[in-house]
């Protein structure tokens, strides 16, 4: 088994590639599975975090990656199976045999097993389940009873609790003599006789507080319970809100069935954060670089779909002045500078706006404060352009008119794009859309209309 106990070979030699691991090393793992040394295989292995296995199994190819799984056999660690992405999880899965996958699986805490299991086929599932004890199927399959994305998903089972009224001696004293307690926990959940959580303590407190001292006199002042069918969601900005390390997970008559900590918090945090850039780019937010050719060119296409769409309705305003640009051609070399530099204002307010929504900063109360400080951004960024551009339109083209319509039209449209950059995602978030999946196209498209639209029509009115 993997331990992680002994020095890990990462290149650290620069700041970019810190904690990747050190090609060298690759090469030699790859080397021993070529020729089939098992011996030296774990060798090389044995140092290497879970999760460094796993990005060496993302990393490599899957004909290498099905032969290093099969040399490498019964030292497969469960938590391997946790840190790999979920493309490559199905694919490991089936190449592990029954005994040792059943292995890998036991040593696993329940929120793990169930953030293993969810996603996977029903075969797959099974092979799982099945390798698991009567007790812990039973609390995966509760689990998996609960809806998805709910803190019922996310808990683990395994919880150190004790009665409100016993002293700290008699805490150690039942930690010490418990066989089953978690592999990692913070607190001690201090409940009353109906296991309703009434308060946290944490361990450090424990350790140094007297035997005779009442667990109740050293609880946190501040204690948060976690509805069972709350969105993982708000389970996570609860946690980075209120800075919690662990919380206990109630169910609908308020007794405990579970207890949430800070890495599966965090963990929903990171994959909010990531799904929100993936989103922002038109990109699914399953995708990921194991995905084969096929399946990027599928996610991807519908998107790349609609830009095209946007893209012909800006050509069609470009077509209702083709004889304004037929009579002065330097208005079609210069039209793109302002719907490009409209488009990248807009995006920047759009990025900062969705951010905001998703962390809550951004709220009903503060939202036109909002909307006003991105419009006079706007205002000043655009001024501070329009006077670059109609310098360049004066000293390139020799008119001084043609300066003044690009650099109005640039103010125009930076003021556009800070408006529609912020209030497009709120306005989507109200109606119940994702910002994140939808503004990009609405806030692009309306920067390049209106960009054209208002240069072009300038233009039209002032010089011809």
């Amino acid at each position: 088994m993997t331990t992680g106990n002994t020095p890990i070979d990462l290149d650290t030699s620069n700041d970019d590639d810190a904690y990747e691991l050190d090609r060298k090393q690759v090469a030699a793992i790859l080397y021993a599975v070529d020729v089939e040394d098992r011996e030296k295989l774990t060798e090389l292995m044995e140092p290497l975090h879970a999760a460094d296995i796993a990005d060496l199994l993302e990393q490599i190819n899957p004909f290498d990656r099905s032969r290093l799984i099969r040399l490498y056999d019964r030292e497969f660690d469960g938590e391997i199976l946790s840190e790999l992405d979920e493309s490559v999880r199905e694919e490991v899965i089936a190449v592990l045999k029954p005994d040792v996958l059943a292995e890998a699986v036991r040593e696993l805490e329940s929120d793990d097993v169930v953030d293993l299991v969810e996603d996977l086929e029903e075969p797959q599932q099974e092979a799982i389940l099945d390798a698991l004890e009567d007790a812990d199927r039973i609390a995966v399959e509760q689990a998996l009873a609960y809806p998805e994305n709910s803190a019922g998903r996310l808990m683990q089972r395994e919880v150190v609790m004790a009665p409100e009224h016993w002293t700290v001696g008699q805490a150690i004293d039942h930690m010490r003599d418990s066989d089953d307690l978690p592999e990692q926990f913070y607190h001690v959940i201090l409940v009353d006789p109906r296991l309703h959580p009434v308060g946290n303590v944490m361990l450090g407190k424990i350790m140094a507080a007297k035997r005779e001292v009442p667990l109740s006199e050293i609880a946190e002042e501040e204690f948060q319970t976690i509805p069972v069918d709350q969105d993982e969601e708000d389970v996570a900005y609860a946690f980075n809100q209120y800075h919690l390390i662990s919380a206990p997970v109630v169910d609908d008559d308020g007794r405990l069935v579970g207890v949430i900590t800070i890495d599966d918090a965090m963990v929903v945090l990171d994959e909010e954060h990531e799904e929100d850039i993936l989103r922002l780019a038109g990109v699914a937010e399953e995708s990921s670089l194991s995905d084969s050719v096929a399946d990027t060119s599928k996610r991807r296409l519908p998107w790349l779909g609609v830009n095209l769409f946007t893209a012909i309705c800006a050509s069609l305003v470009i077509s209702q002045f083709e004889d304004s640009i037929s009579q002065l051609v330097s208005l079609a070399i210069l039209m793109p500078i302002v719907a490009s530099m409209g488009g990248n204002a807009g995006t920047q307010s759009l990025t900062v706006a969705v951010r905001a929504l998703a962390t809550r900063d951004l709220t009903s109360s503060n939202m036109w404060r909002v909307i006003r400080r991105e419009v006079m951004v706007g205002v000043l960024n655009g001024l501070c352009f329009a006077l670059v551009l109609g310098t360049i339109g004066l000293m390139w083209f020799g008119s001084p008119m043609l300066g003044v319509v690009i650099g109005s039209a640039l103010v125009v449209n930076m003021i556009i794009a800070g408006f529609a950059g912020t209030v497009v995602p709120i306005v989507l978030d109200k109606l119940g859309v994702d910002p994140a999946l939808a503004s990009g196209t609405f806030v692009t498209t309306t920067t390049d209309v209106m960009g054209f639209f208002i240069f072009l029509g300038l233009a039209t009115v002032v010089l011809l």
